[in-house]
């Protein structure tokens, strides 16, 4: 997924002479044909994506203009009982924002759900507290105290929705900052009945906006973009093969580019499934009756077991020395090409999975594959990518022939999942001390920014609190920038609002009509880079609370007083964030970036031969445990790339990101690693020649010896705040002298110098050993050659496996020990940066910091 192929030169790269004759015409025909094909390739993919993409954005655009439009006719056209039932038209259209913007059915009825629960979470105590007190006693410092209250109790609950939680905090604002602004004219009990029913006209408009003129079903999508995912990854592996194939380097690089390109695409499928198939669940009825079809059960992990052997092969052909492959012939080509047609991927899209081969045929398909591998280790470790391509190529067999067969276990555990959409409604009260400060945080912001907004203006004092409300957070959020996208959408949408109201003043079906192309431009701004969610929705908002409402006063006032509002309510969520989470995110980005290191050592030294499903469970829980954070600290290196520096050392996100890619690539070889192992174990345990699987443990865990230590080493080096002081607490202690005669040199976290010939040491003695196990395996052939054909077809395949095993680990080995190098490459420039005037050797530091625990 992060891995990048060689580049070739472009042609404003390539020096003009025009005395020079080309030694092979012909190569330059073909290459100019190949550069032609390659263009026409790219410009009908960029204007696919372009058209899939204004659809996109044109179908959420009128989903939205539609909810909109619903809320304005009822709001401002409806029965005069119906208009003062519901009070606050505003915040329906900040409803419809909330829930509709980018949804699918199953969202919006999720989202009614939502909306319901967060009525009768806020709006119960609201009303029960209003009616003890009684809004004529409400005073500012009251207000904003008990909008701290209702927030703290509305955020504390971890299982609740973001979604619920935003629009509950909303109504808490709404019901406590217009009672105080009203004063005696507030009834304690029909002012928060209106700010239900104001809050239930937007979540109707929601469910009836995707229903007309016919329903998006979140079904419908995750089918469509399985289906996409799967002719997206039937191309990429028929292009992987063909580069596997190619007869000479320009071929290959050409294959392995347009692979590349649809890596990212499949990517970004793989995105969408995942975002919508969680959706699926609201929109099939809870009956036990209706057992779920293989689409309804996990098609994002589906996907994923495929895009794993996919990157696989892309990393064996960015590691082959050469091309045509040594290994390549006449038999390997068929056998590849025909795994490749028979594997039939294009199927893959859910519905259709389980009309390709059965699963009989798929066995003698695998069988007649391994009859082409070649039936010996390679005699170099610079050829086992090619056998780790071959590897790849068996486990998506493998991952393709196991989604065919359904579990029945997995039907029972997808049925009793169903229960799972209702974790959201009622929500798991376990409170733990980071929850409560999160709770604390969000309380204190509402109540400043409420409290600061009623001093400023107490008619337009819930502009303060409602922009802070409705853009909570679930946790840690680059502060400054969001608060600044949030302010220029303010700013955009607002203006944009004044200038069509200036254009239609005394046409509100016109004011209303102007709302699309906003709600058209605004969905391109929330895929964008540069405004994202944030600054869409504060766009959105402030356009519609201009538009959409009627006997506000002059709209130039209101604007100039909702942005002022709104700077407040910011400012003081600025202010409790720093105050709150004093620690920077590139401090955290180090803290994670340490544990990631941790778990990764752990993650290596669990790979092992033995059989038994402890080893198993351990190997599988370290894996997700190094995912999970691996993917924290990635969101990390996000938020510190966008944070002000200050007097601070500047982020070198640049090094970061070269650390996150060596890390993912990690994550992939130990999936490979587990899969290789997988398939040894069986061989060991049935093996009975004990003297030869030692050795070769051997030298495994030699090999994790030396990746493990270094790892560790990086591990402790990542966390020093500064490199002289480091050294002035060294040269303080009495232990300077022992260091520099190698006492503390040899210690086992110490860093290892890993060098080429190492490395080549390692694995010259690691395929030795397996060549002897291949032997072993083969031997049985000549003494018991009286059982017949079958029997020796039987070892024959069995060899095949466990020589593709075997250079599959063999290639992961290199690949660990060549990545641990980049790894200290990337750590050294962190910590270089870090400290500009020192000079920076990790060895010496390893060897300080183990001096200094002593």
């Amino acid at each position: 997924m992060y891995t990048t192929s060689p580049i070739p030169p472009s042609p404003a790269d390539i020096p003009y002479t025009p005395l020079a004759r080309p030694k092979n015409p012909s190569l330059i025909s073909t290459t100019g044909s190949a550069i032609n094909n390659i263009t026409m390739a790219s410009i009908f993919h960029h204007s696919h994506r372009a058209r899939a993409a204004w659809l996109t954005c044109l179908a959420a655009a009128f989903r939205t203009a539609v909810a909109c439009a619903i809320v304005g006719c009822t709001t401002l056209y409806g029965p005069a009982s119906f208009r003062s039932l519901v009070g606050f038209p505003a915040f329906s259209y900040v409803t419809v924002i909330l829930v509709v913007t980018d949804a699918t059915l199953g969202d919006t009825l999720r989202g009614c759900w939502l909306g319901l629960y967060a009525t009768a979470q806020s709006l119960g105590p609201a009303m029960l507290s209003m009616c003890l007190i009684g809004p004529s006693r409400f005073s500012r410092s009251v207000t904003a105290l008990a909008v701290a209250l209702g927030a703290f109790v509305v955020a504390l609950p971890e299982s609740t929705h973001l979604v619920s939680k935003r629009i509950a905090l909303g109504q808490i604002v709404i019901v406590y900052v217009i009672g105080f602004i009203n004063g005696d004219q507030t009834d304690a009990v029909m002012h928060p009945v209106r700010v239900a029913a104001s809050t239930g006209v937007g979540l109707l408009a929601c469910v009836l906006a995707l229903l007309l003129p016919f329903p998006r079903l979140a079904f419908k999508e995750v089918k469509h973009n399985c289906q996409l995912f799967g002719e997206n990854a039937s191309e990429r592996l028929k292009n992987l093969v063909k580069a596997f194939c190619a007869e000479d380097r320009s071929s290959a690089l050409e294959a392995i580019s347009q692979a590349k390109t649809l890596a990212s695409t499949g990517t970004k499928l793989l995105q969408n499934v995942k975002r919508f198939q969680e959706s699926m669940q609201w929109e099939r009825p809870p009956l036990k009756c209706l057992k779920p079809c293989s689409l309804m059960m996990n098609p994002g992990d589906k996907m994923q077991d495929l895009e794993v052997p996919l990157r696989g092969l892309e990393l064996a052909l960015k590691n082959t020395p050469s091309f045509p492959v040594k290994i390549l012939n006449g038999e390997l080509k068929d056998g590849l090409f025909s795994m490749e047609n028979n594997m039939n991927l294009g199927t893959y899209g859910g519905i259709q999975l389980n009309d390709s081969l059965t699963v009989p045929e798929s066995v003698e398909e695998d069988k007649r594959f391994l009859q082409t591998v070649p039936n010996d280790i390679p005699p170099t470790h610079q050829d086992l990518a090619s056998f780790f391509f071959l590897f790849c190529m068996k486990l998506l067999h493998m991952k393709k022939l196991a989604s065919k067969v359904v579990p029945d276990t997995m039907v029972q555990k997808n049925s009793t999942n169903k229960d799972g959409i209702w974790i959201h409604i009622i929500p798991n009260m376990k409170v733990s001390n980071q929850r409560l400060l999160y709770a604390f945080k969000c309380s204190l912001s509402l109540g400043l920014a409420v409290f600061f907004g009623l001093i400023y203006s107490k008619e337009n004092g819930f502009w303060a609190g409602l922009p802070v409300a409705i853009s909570l957070s679930a946790g840690r959020e680059p502060t400054f920038r969001v608060a600044n996208l949030k302010a220029q959408g303010t700013v955009l949408g607002t203006v944009y609002g004044i200038l069509v109201w200036f254009l239609f003043e005394k046409l509100l079906p016109l004011r209303l009509v102007s709302l699309v192309p906003w709600f058209v431009f605004t969905s391109f701004l929330q895929r964008s880079r540069m405004y994202g969610q944030a600054g869409a929705i504060s766009a959105v908002i402030g356009a519609i609370l201009v538009l959409g409402r009627i006997d506000f006063g002059p709209p130039s006032e209101f604007a100039i007083a909702r942005i002022a509002e709104t700077f407040i309510g910011l400012s003081c969520s600025i202010v409790v964030d720093l105050l709150m989470q004093p620690t920077r995110a590139s401090t955290l980005t180090k803290i994670h970036l340490s544990r990631s290191l941790d778990t990764l050592s752990e993650c290596i030294g669990s790979l092992s031969t033995a059989t038994g499903q402890i080893s198993k469970a351990h190997l599988e829980e370290n894996r997700k445990k190094l995912k999970m954070n691996i993917n924290e600290l990635g969101k990390f290196i996000g938020e510190a790339e966008l944070e002000p520096n200050f007097w601070f050392t500047p982020f070198p996100s640049g090094s970061y990101g070269k650390l996150i890619k060596s890390l993912s690539k990690m994550v992939d070889l130990v999936d490979f690693s587990a899969h290789a192992l997988g398939s040894l174990q069986q061989y060991y345990s049935d093996h009975h020649d004990k003297e030869t699987v030692i050795k070769m443990d051997g030298d495994i865990e030699l090999f994790k010896k030396v990746v493990c230590s270094s790892i560790r080493c990086f591990q402790e080096v990542s966390l020093i705040k500064s490199l002289a002081v480091l050294e002035k607490e060294f040269e303080k202690s009495e232990m300077s002298h022992d260091v520099e005669m190698g006492k503390y040199s040899h210690n086992a976290n110490n860093l290892n110098q890993l060098d080429e010939d190492e490395i080549d040491t390692i694995l010259s003695c690691y395929m030795q050993r397996s060549r002897e196990v291949i032997e072993k395996i083969k031997s049985p052939v000549v003494i018991d050659d009286h059982e017949g054909g079958d029997y020796d077809q039987e070892i024959m395949i069995k060899s095949q496996m466990v020589i593709l095993s075997l250079s599959a680990l063999g290639f992961c080995m290199s690949s660990f020990m060549r990545e641990t190098k980049e790894i200290e490459v990337e750590i050294k420039e962190v910590v270089q940066w870090e400290n500009p005037s020192s000079r920076v050797n990790l060895h010496d530091i390893s060897c300080m910091i183990h001096a200094l625990k002593k």
